[in-house]
């Protein structure tokens, strides 16, 4: 069943007029955000309190989710100036933790992990105290690029399941095994570092297989979760086939920190980088 009408606890409002400084400060800068191309409901509470996820590599993704707002075109160059402005916005901000994502760049050798490895250094340089979190593509796999993104040491390293295996045909170009093979990777290249996932609920998927994939994830080591309610970008996107309720939330997320997981964001509105801050709590 196709569900179009939100719940009461689904009701969050954007106020635009609340945008203007952080869309000018972006605009200035040139810089994109996920939080603008993936038209997040959370996008008034962050940019009031001048939070933004940085979208490095461009605005244009190489693969064909259905269930993304982000642009699918023929993507430019990196702007190797990207990293540095990047860096000058963390410290008008004054942001003490910063999430950095990009689109998928397929095109790319190395899927743009120097890029990554780049900004890192660039906001480390600029804003030595600021903690810095990484929600990477599946970069297709390449020890090479997973090596890269290591070796800059951000504080977390994040990547997205996003669904159950059984609902991959809405992830065009990505492996659900490939995805796990990301996180154990990291954590083989490098054991003490903390990883992230992410799962959308109310795509389809069985509550057995939302707790298979909770499973599968401690099994790759992964460090932390969180787990949202999947909204649609519009009707041409994949369609919602649930709105999850809250206590349901609740329970996984109880059910998340005693499979062992350092810290669970559960919740409708819960997004990668919402809350991002917290995770970092955890050493």
């Amino acid at each position: 069943m196709n569900i179009v009408r939100k719940p009461e606890w689904l009701q969050k409002r954007i106020n635009p007029a609340a945008h203007a400084e952080m869309e000018g400060l972006l605009g200035e800068l040139r810089l994109h955000t996920v939080c603008q191309e993936a038209r997040c409901p959370n996008i008034t509470e962050c940019f009031r309190e001048r939070q933004a996820t940085f979208l490095i590599l461009g605005a244009d993704c190489t693969r064909l989710c259905s269930f993304c707002n982000v642009t699918k075109k023929t993507p430019l160059p990196p702007d190797p100036g990207e990293p540095g402005r990047v860096a000058e916005a963390v410290v008008r901000l004054a942001l003490s933790h910063v999430v950095i994502t990009s689109p998928t760049r397929d095109d790319l050798p190395d899927g743009g992990a120097r890029h990554y490895a780049e900004t890192v250094a660039a906001i480390r340089n600029a804003s030595p105290a600021t903690t810095v979190e990484l929600l990477i593509p599946d970069f297709q796999g390449s020890v090479g690029s997973l090596q890269a993104v290591v070796d800059a040491s951000p504080d977390i390293i994040g990547h997205n399941v996003e669904t159950v295996p059984r609902l991959y045909l809405i992830r065009a170009g990505a492996d659900y095994g490939r995805s796990l093979a990301v996180l154990r990777t990291l954590k083989e290249l490098e054991p003490a570092a903390r990883t992230k996932s992410g799962l959308m609920l109310g795509l389809g998927e069985t509550q057995e297989e939302v707790l298979q994939v909770m499973a599968d994830l401690r099994e790759a080591g992964c460090s932390y979760l969180s787990l949202g309610q999947y909204l649609a970008p519009s009707r041409s996107h994949h369609p919602v086939h649930e709105f999850v309720r809250p206590e349901r939330f609740d329970r996984l997320r109880e059910k998340g920190l005693s499979l062992g997981f350092g810290h669970v964001e559960s919740g409708p509105y819960v997004r990668s980088s919402y809350h991002a801050a917290q995770y970092g709590e955890e050493k």
